[in-house]
């Protein structure tokens, strides 16, 4: 089983700034589509359709994104994910994106998804279903360790493959 599932993705035009840069703001972007394809080809897991069938998903309540390197027009990227932390409501992500040979970082996030409740627009407790599905892919971090210290602890490793 696969704790890190990661995916190729080509740095498109429409996504870039005028110096051939990915656009900050698109980073969210390729890190959240990359994680959503890990999702349902890794875990098979479907989050439309879980919404759709229990009227329940997950928001966004919080990003936390350090720039290390620039991803440049036209270049192949590797995006690796990981679930950090799980709770009653809400679920951790990592994302990484690395250059396409896994030797340099160029940006981390964490993303706090909180289960949400789309009929009352509540935070919902997650089901033991489902906790009990997503405890099989916990990548817990040591306690306490912050955004920061993440960061520089894996900004000189290179892809590990998961």
């Amino acid at each position: 089983m696969n704790k890190s599932p990661h995916s190729f993705h080509l740095i498109r035009f429409p996504d870039c700034d005028p110096f051939n840069h990915l656009n900050n703001s698109r980073y969210i972007d390729y890190f959240i589509n990359a994680r959503e394809d890990h999702i349902v080809s890794n875990y098979g897991f479907n989050i439309y359709s879980y919404a759709k069938e229990k009227g329940k998903g997950w928001v966004v309540r919080e990003n936390r994104i350090m720039y290390l390197s620039p991803a440049f027009l036209i270049e192949n990227v590797m995006i690796q994910s990981t679930l950090l932390e799980l709770n009653s409501s809400d679920v951790l992500v990592e994302m990484r994106m690395w250059n396409e040979t896994g030797e340099k970082l160029k940006a981390l996030m964490w993303s706090r998804f909180v289960h949400y409740d789309l009929m009352t627009f509540k935070k919902a407790e997650h089901p033991e279903e489902l906790t009990s599905i997503f405890s099989a892919f916990l990548n817990p971090l040591s306690v306490g360790i912050t955004f920061d210290e993440r960061v520089n602890a894996v900004r000189n490793m290179r892809f590990d493959g998961g």
